[in-house]
């Protein structure tokens, strides 16, 4: 749906990327070395890594996709930021992060090596490297995909038909793909990830504004906080109503609005077996911390207590997120009942209830989301190319200004890569975008299992752990093969899982087989010497008290 922009608005929009654009390019005057690329020379402060890590994981295509869920599912979708984000960050921030921080690394794999062996780090670092590359493409594409679905581009798309050709191409589209990219890794490349810290918390800021903007009007406009909630009971009595007409013997709640806790027998995929096991238990944990996009912030802080008070921060607001997002998908299953895709309920909501000058802010506010997911992975995967393979086997005697060097090389590089993948995925006619999406559940289990026994068993050992990182992705991908029509009806059995996007409960299956292999390995292989189990966690982080 076309969101109608005045010269207002669009000159918000332009104010807010000129002033992004600025402060990047003004703190890569203080880039000298990679530890200032990479860690921000680890300066940073507490408060702008906590917005940074909120702006990295709520990007717009997870504003957008989530109020979609909520309007589809209900606020049962809340539990990704309510279970599955803060008590993992309050746990991280006193436990996982102060011994992260002491051992002085760059990425997640690097530390892998330290414990275990290079064949560890390698292959963790190049599945980390393929999921973020070809995410960079797909949050490119996707996020200019609602962008051009939001602002309407026929004049620019005219024109370039008219001086390139090319009229099969979808030009709105591409258009936005340049332009976010241009922007994103120019400041990226410049500042490294002290440029993307502190964008991110601008950006942060003005999308928790946009949102709650858009859920303090929707709620004025409904008749208040009252009749907002008058008004999904009788939601809630008319899918009762439509149940029981359907089969007068059931009994089933279907109050699915208001319910954080759904049963296993609904049709929604955050069921609460999955929503425990799969997201509070294993991808939860796997992500923050063992995403090297998320760690690599809390490593570029001042010193211990501000990287531990980081992620404390970062919880304090994502306590607040699920309110902003899934509240107004709720105005919209009030106001626009009949939409047949949920992904339009914030559009509908900008173009319906947001005035002139509103509707510039908020379109502001979900470009800014869309950029700091994008700006976090360039930088993160540019990380893993320079340390944990540049450094590691081309060239380890690097000087910094050779790593800084490489560091905005690959950066700009991850770019061009990003723009022809999006364009490659353009071209497709469906089911890249959910294939990507479920790939972070195919290797987050398994390393998960091997982070886990790494830091906490002494006993577990290089091969072991590395046999069960492939032993779970193996799982995990087949898992997801069987769930797939033309397999299960080509073998004539039927689908593994009957909820739609199993992908909690891949994690679950994979983090299991990856955990008893790695146990059994283990166990038949020869220990590990006393030097790589001094990156335990009891012994480095007794070794950081005793400092």
């Amino acid at each position: 749906m076309k969101v109608s922009l005045s010269t207002i608005d669009y000159l918000i929009i332009a104010i807010y990327l000129v002033t992004t654009m600025g402060i990047g390019l003004f703190l890569s005057g203080g880039m000298k070395s990679g530890k200032d690329f990479f860690l921000g020379g680890r300066r940073l402060p507490w408060w702008a890594i906590g917005m940074s890590l909120v702006a990295t994981d709520i990007g717009g295509t997870d504003i957008i996709g989530v109020g979609g869920a909520t309007y589809q599912y209900g606020i049962a979708s809340a539990n990704f930021e309510w279970i599955g984000c803060v008590p993992i960050m309050i746990v991280a921030a006193f436990v996982f992060i102060p011994f992260f921080y002491r051992t002085g690394i760059y990425t997640i794999p690097e530390y892998m090596e330290k414990r275990f062996n290079v064949s560890v780090r390698t292959v963790l670092a190049c599945c980390w490297l393929a999921f973020m590359a070809c995410n960079i493409g797909i949050m490119l594409f996707a996020s200019a995909k609602m962008v051009s679905g939001m602002i309407d581009l026929s004049s620019l798309s005219h024109y370039c038909i008219s001086t390139f050709g090319h009229a099969d191409w979808n030009w709105d589209t591409m258009i936005c793909i340049w332009v976010t990219a241009i922007l994103v890794g120019i400041y990226t490349s410049v500042g490294g990830l002290a440029a993307v810290v502190y964008t991110d918390a601008i950006q942060c800021t003005v999308m928790i504004a946009g949102c709650l903007m858009i859920l303090v009007i929707g709620i004025y406009q409904i008749g208040g906080i009252q009749q907002f909630k008058k008004e999904l009971d009788l939601i809630a009595v008319k899918n009762q109503t439509d149940v029981q007409k359907e089969d007068p013997s059931s009994n089933e709640v279907t109050d699915q609005n208001r319910s954080l806790v759904v049963p296993v027998s609904s049709n929604s995929p955050f069921v609460w077996p999955g929503i425990l096991f799969g997201l509070a238990f294993i991808l939860s944990p796997a992500y923050w911390i063992g995403n090297q996009a998320i760690v690599q912030r809390s490593l570029g802080a001042k010193n211990e207590f501000q990287a531990k008070a980081s992620y404390i921060w970062g919880a304090v607001l994502k306590s607040v997120i699920p309110i902003i997002v899934t509240i107004p998908a709720l105005i919209a299953v009030i106001k626009f009942p009949n939409l047949e895709d949920g992904d339009q309920a914030f559009p509908h909501l900008v173009s319906e209830l947001l005035p002139v000058g509103l509707r510039g802010l908020f379109l502001a506010a979900f470009i800014a989301a869309l950029m700091s997911s994008i700006d976090s992975y360039l930088n993160s995967a540019a990380t893993i190319v320079t340390n944990d393979l540049y450094s590691r086997f081309i060239n380890p005697d690097a000087s910094d200004k050779r790593l800084l060097f490489i560091g905005r090389t690959m950066t700009i590089l991850l770019v061009i890569w990003g723009i022809f993948f999006a364009h490659y995925i353009s071209t497709l006619q469906s089911g890249i975008y959910a294939i990507f999406q479920t790939l972070m559940a195919f290797f987050q289990g398994p390393a998960l299992a091997v982070l886990m026994t790494g830091l906490f068993w002494k006993r577990a050992t290089g091969i072991g752990a590395f046999a069960g990182f492939l032993s779970g992705i193996c799982c995990s991908v087949s898992l997801y093969a069987l769930n797939q029509p033309a397999v299960y009806k080509m073998l004539g059995t039927e689908p593994l899982f009957q909820i739609p996007d199993p992908f909690l409960y891949f994690s679950i299956w994979a983090f299991l087989v990856a955990m008893s292999v790695i146990i059994i390995v283990s166990f038949f292989t020869t220990p590990e010497p006393q030097e790589k189990l001094q990156y335990l966690y009891s012994r480095r982080f007794q070794q950081g008290e005793n400092k």
